[in-house]
């Protein structure tokens, strides 16, 4: 734990307001004021260079504070999560994008949504990029899009022609050539106003695009994320862990705490594509501390724990969700072995 100033607004911002709305926002979904109070913290430009406004913290500070909102209301994390990719792909970019975004991205005065899990796909190519009158046309399908109403910008992914993985920034907003679906009913963060995007012709500018790479080159780069355990998972499982008494809940904190002790070791590892299976390892072993987390929690609350008010259930569907959120095929096939080779 540290006292970075980042993390100490980070608890004031769970304990004041996210946390005592939990349930009320995941029946009627996250309010834009839960927003406006997440670009006034700070949060939003954690690991931004300070050059631009962020504060360029540790990453142990990204991840604490990240795990904070995660166990106060995961469905606000989780909006607020798909910001920081932006940042940090404007943080490497040499494009001019960088120079009117990256500022006012740091800063928390606009936040920004990401469409660009579908490239993980490949071969198949969701979202298609072609040249068009000196900019670029994106075609196809964004199947998930979280954040639609509240982000004000998105960084937007797709393939082009010559198998390149192109990035490019544009409102969050229905316009010529993109729509997006009705939000989507889900069993964990409806809240968090999830959407498909339907892309028909829509057309960018060259001064939009913030990368533009070799497919090959941003899959070896992107490959490592999905490895390293998600802070949600500890943050997550320690709110369950909250709701019981200390006998109850010493033995699964204790692995909890060992778990993250590793799983952060490696995600401050120097080279970020080496250890892949410990990282793998690592994060099913999350999963399924996560898994006892809130199911004790569920088991202590008893017949209320069914109740729409329970932060037991909540907390349980919640981590439904974190099991698929980031899956690839390559992290599916490790946690579906784990779970087989503990019940043979």
């Amino acid at each position: 734990m540290t006292s970075h100033f980042l993390v100490t607004r980070a608890r004031h911002l769970a304990d004041d307001l996210l946390a005592p709305h939990a349930e009320q926002v995941d029946q009627e979904g996250v309010p834009a004021s839960h927003i406006e109070a997440i670009k006034r913290s700070g949060l939003l430009g954690v690991s931004a260079p300070v050059a631009y406004g962020g504060s360029a913290a540790p990453g142990a500070v990204a991840r604490e504070t990240a795990e904070i909102l995660a166990g106060a209301c995961c469905s606000t994390w989780f909006v607020q999560t798909q910001h920081h990719t932006p940042v940090m792909t404007l943080a490497k970019s040499e494009l001019p994008v960088r120079e009117s975004l990256l500022g006012p991205l740091a800063r928390g005065e606009l936040m920004s949504g990401v469409a660009y899990a579908h490239l993980r796909a490949y071969p198949r190519i969701p979202v298609r990029v072609t040249r068009e009158r000196g900019g670029w046309r994106f075609d196809g399908t964004v199947p998930w899009y979280t954040g639609w109403g509240l982000n004000d910008v998105m960084l937007l992914a797709g393939v082009t022609d010559a198998d390149e993985a192109l990035f490019a920034f544009t409102e969050a907003r229905e316009q010529k050539g993109l729509r997006p679906s009705a939000p989507m009913r889900l069993a964990a963060l409806t809240a968090s106003r999830t959407v498909s995007l339907e892309l028909d012709g829509l057309w960018l500018p060259e001064e939009a695009v913030a990368l533009r790479t070799p497919y090959a080159d941003w899959a070896k780069t992107d490959r490592p994320k999905p490895t390293n355990a998600s802070p949600a998972v500890f943050g997550i499982a320690a709110a369950a862990l909250a709701l019981l008494d200390d006998k109850q809940a010493g033995p699964i904190r204790t692995r909890l705490d060992d778990v993250r002790k590793q799983a952060y070791a490696l995600a401050d590892h120097p080279v970020p594509h080496e250890h892949l299976e410990e990282r793998l390892a690592l994060r099913t072993q999350a999963y399924e501390v996560l898994m006892t987390a809130t199911t004790a929690a569920v088991v202590a609350g008893g017949g209320r724990s069914l109740s729409l008010t329970s932060k037991a259930q909540l907390l349980a569907r919640e981590a439904l969700f974190l099991l698929v959120q980031g899956q690839t095929a390559e992290s599916r096939r490790a946690h579906l072995k784990a779970l087989a080779d503990s019940a043979a």
